[in-house]
């Protein structure tokens, strides 16, 4: 943390300290306006390690005693994705913080997200989905090249994220080694991965899709791999193609009727430089921008709300017709047909 004399300072407690944890602690560290001070995890050995690694000596077990005796005003839930709804309405309910920002999937499902978005607005939290990458400059930047006009109409959106390459068939990815693999948890290539590609779609679009269709490979017990097809109002579509079984890649291209734009390294770019490609009838531009923390980016946004009152840049219905999105999703994955919103 960085501070000024005028600086105010919000109270960052954080429940879960497994490896996204880690990622919001350096934020808390780097963020003008966040101090980390307590932190929460079942794990006894868990909660040692990350305090040592943060410096944070105030170290709860139990996430009621930490929001009772810490007077926090932001708590950040980086707990495996099926307590994400459990853990933001108790955090909600308890009345003792002024925002929940939660990792992705923000549950999971869209009956979760309602009953966590309703707790959060009947005790006046604010309530955002952690997607960092709607918070960094090239991510802002495409946005507003797009609503300008400068590729025309758009038309369709293409998108990958898969983590894959190892070279291993699905008996490679075990439940009991990573919760990314473990139905129980909340993992999948859908909650993990393909959840970037559904909320950009939606973001670029500036609307919800009316139609999912979905073909999925299996693991173990979770989807290993996916493909989707999402259908926009006035047949625009995204494609996108995202999963643990295959080669690593993460790129975006936004098509218009009068040009394109080709983002790389679009959702995990671990504090690199990126650009922006644009071709357009004037040309082949490069638009680059220096490495920076999106969660830091991130993190700061929350409290520059919490200080002026201005609105989220992911709205709490956003999160639920997130969720909705992924509903449809599983649907279709399930039925093998085209399921319409």
């Amino acid at each position: 943390m960085s501070s000024g004399a005028e600086t105010e300072i919000f109270r960052v407690g954080i429940v879960g300290t497994g490896g996204i944890a880690r990622a919001h602690g350096s934020a808390c560290q780097e963020a003008m306006s966040a101090e980390l001070c307590a932190i929460c995890d079942v794990s006894e050995e868990a909660l040692d390690r990350y305090g040592e690694s943060f410096g944070v000596s105030n170290r709860y077990l139990d996430l009621d005693e930490m929001l009772e005796k810490e007077n926090l005003d932001i708590v950040s839930i980086c707990t495996w994705g099926a307590y994400h709804a459990e853990n933001g309405i108790q955090i909600a309910n308890s009345g003792k913080v002024k925002a929940i920002l939660c990792e992705k999937p923000f549950t999971l499902n869209a009956d979760e997200a309602s009953r966590m978005v309703n707790a959060a607005a009947e005790n006046g939290v604010l309530v955002a989905e952690a997607f960092k990458f709607r918070h960094h400059p090239m991510h802002l930047k495409a946005k507003e090249l797009v609503d300008s006009g400068a590729i025309g109409d758009v038309m369709s959106i293409r998108s990958t994220f898969c983590t894959g390459g190892g070279g291993g068939g699905p008996e490679t990815r075990k439940p009991e080694n990573n919760w990314r693999f473990n139905k129980a948890k909340g993992g999948g290539s859908i909650y993990d991965l393909a959840c970037y590609c559904i909320h950009h779609a939606r973001f670029i679009f500036g609307t919800e899709p009316v139609q999912v269709f979905v073909a999925a490979q299996p693991g173990l017990e979770v989807d290993d791999g996916t493909y989707l097809l999402l259908v926009f109002p006035g047949n625009r579509i995204a494609q996108i193609s995202t999963g643990f079984n295959a080669a690593g890649g993460q790129y975006a291209e936004i098509s218009g009727s009068a040009g394109m734009l080709r983002l790389d390294k679009v959702w995990n770019n671990g504090n690199q430089p990126v650009a922006i490609e644009s071709y357009t009838t004037d040309g082949h531009q490069v638009i680059n921008f220096e490495p920076v923390n999106q969660f830091t980016l991130q993190l700061q946004h929350l409290c520059d709300c919490l200080k002026t009152g201005q609105p989220h840049r992911i709205s709490p219905e956003n999160c639920v017709n997130q969720m909705k999105v992924i509903d449809a999703v599983f649907e279709s994955i399930a039925t093998g047909k085209a399921v319409s919103l």
